[in-house]
């Protein structure tokens, strides 16, 4: 059968087609506040960072965001090749910084504070001053050795949604995020923190933060 013009001006126009589609699915990824499900970071190797992170890669498992009265924030759940999970927030002033968050389970609180004292968070007017009377294990690198309270009692939402592809509720009901109550600490250099949630049903979920610069992510993949 003779090739004529108009078969191959198709398959040309197939050809182009299918390297665009190529190119689309080539996301640009350069900012962390680009990042989305299944993409992958690369940690620098500074000995600034704690051993758990320092050059290591994480996968974006996850994303969920705070909602605050006057901010939301967007939070990426990471993991690692070797199963530690943390949490990525960006502290958003002047500058931005990662905000890297490590959850604590009660006997490690237990070990790291005198539990009489760290109950003075949760005391009014909220200006607890406590320090850190050991180490415990995957937390060197995390703590300081005092922490200066700042924050008592702020109502948050949590939300199991993207802020920014997903609208959120501006009412009360299913959809309006878990009420929880947050108490923050910072050390003296406001390099360190604790972040501490209460939620109604009296759980809490203890946080020891760090805050890097966003130079500490050294490269970024798109996820599949």
């Amino acid at each position: 059968m003779p090739i004529v013009a108009s078969d191959f001006h198709g398959g040309k126009m197939g050809f182009l087609k299918s390297i665009f589609k190529k190119e689309e699915k080539q996301r640009s990824l350069t900012q962390a506040h680009q990042l989305k499900k299944n993409d992958i970071i690369v940690l620098s190797d500074s000995f600034g960072l704690p051993e758990t992170l320092r050059g290591q890669e994480f996968q974006v498992s996850a994303i969920n965001c705070y909602e605050y009265e006057n901010k939301t924030e967007t939070e990426w759940v990471l993991q690692s090749t070797n199963n530690i999970q943390i949490y990525l927030t960006l502290d958003i002033d002047d500058e931005t910084y990662l905000k890297f968050s490590l959850k604590v389970e009660q006997h490690q609180v237990e070990s790291l504070f005198d539990l009489e004292s760290f109950s003075t968070i949760f005391d009014e007017p909220g200006n607890a001053f406590i320090e850190k009377v050991s180490e415990v294990e995957n937390t060197s690198g995390w703590s300081s050795d005092q922490y200066q309270q700042q924050t008592f009692a702020q109502v948050g939402y949590f939300h199991r949604k993207d802020n920014r592809v997903e609208s959120l509720s501006a009412y009360e009901g299913t959809d309006a995020g878990e009420q929880f109550e947050l108490y923050a600490l910072f050390d003296k250099d406001d390099t360190r923190g604790i972040d501490i949630e209460v939620w109604p049903d009296g759980d809490t979920d203890v946080f020891l933060t760090l805050f890097r610069p966003t130079t500490d992510i050294i490269d970024m993949y798109p996820g599949s």
